[in-house]
């Protein structure tokens, strides 16, 4: 079988009963590609897309989505999940909708929207970057023992290397990269979203190895300005993700998207549950 593009991954079919159907296949697994995909679930960035995704076309929201907040309830299976849209209050100015996702008996995610037109009015872009251009550096993909599979949809380009397992010991807790989607498609809401959850935990850059793994328990996204082929027309963005808090088995951390000319995009923060450890 051919593995599922993106586009496909994030294609949402009208069931004819108020809700949206997604095909998610393991391509997509978060598990890494040292095991087999089934070992993990569908990635958490492609569950915050199609549930902004399954809001917008299945309520026909045509205003730009201001902040998507996501708890993920359960680790999704690999099959067809059905995403249920509701207007909980509409407005010309702004709109607030929810959406619940999963499959039959296990619901997966819910999330909640805000949704509302720019206006004119007071502008300050305190977070304005100025990286490395993308242009500058060379592809570091992730190494297949520890990346997981749905990162082969992910060009990733380090401005100072993965820093994996330690290399910021002692240092801040954070990391830049560069990262689009591989069908290099112009920037849109759906791969935004699909990117702000793209990378490892940047505490994987404070702690040796093995890494402590961690599920994504709930993340919110609050993008900046509405999305346009303009934007980014090769599909890139600047990442810069930092880790809060990391403590009594969760983990807090915080990123923000730049467009390449330096505009911020979206701001993130991901809350995570660790694993335990074996002693």
């Amino acid at each position: 079988m051919t593995e599922q593009t993106l586009a496909e991954a994030l294609t949402l079919t009208d069931d004819g009963e108020g809700g949206l159907t997604a095909r998610l296949t393991s391509g997509f697994s978060n598990a890494p590609q040292s095991a087999p995909q089934e070992r993990g679930a569908p990635f958490g960035g492609l569950m915050a897309a199609l549930a902004a995704g399954a809001m917008r076309q299945g309520l026909g929201i045509e205003t730009p989505l201001q902040s998507l907040t996501v708890q993920y309830l359960a680790a999704a299976r690999f099959e067809d999940a059905v995403f249920t849209p509701t207007m909980d209050r509409g407005g010309r100015n702004v709109a607030y909708a929810s959406v619940t996702g999963g499959q039959a008996g296990r619901p997966a995610i819910q999330a909640l929207g805000t949704w509302g037109r720019d206006v004119p009015g007071p502008v300050l872009t305190p977070l304005t970057a100025s990286p490395i251009p993308v242009g500058d550096l060379d592809p570091t993909p992730l190494d297949p023992l520890f990346g997981p599979w749905f990162t082969r949809h992910i060009d990733h380009r380090f401005v100072d290397g993965p820093r994996l397992f330690g290399e910021n010991a002692g240092r801040s807790p954070e990391l830049g990269c560069w990262m689009r989607t591989i069908d290099a498609a112009p920037l849109d809401e759906a791969r935004l979203l699909f990117l702000l959850d793209g990378l490892y935990p940047t505490y994987f850059t404070a702690f040796p190895a093995p890494p402590n793994v961690a599920a994504s328990v709930d993340l919110r996204a609050d993008l900046l300005t509405a999305m346009t082929p303009e934007t980014s027309p090769e599909g890139w963005a600047y990442f810069h993700f930092t880790s809060r808090d990391v403590g009594g088995g969760w983990a807090v951390e915080d990123g923000v998207a730049h467009a390449p000319d330096g505009r911020p995009l979206a701001l993130v923060r991901q809350r995570r549950k660790l694993m335990p450890t074996r002693g």
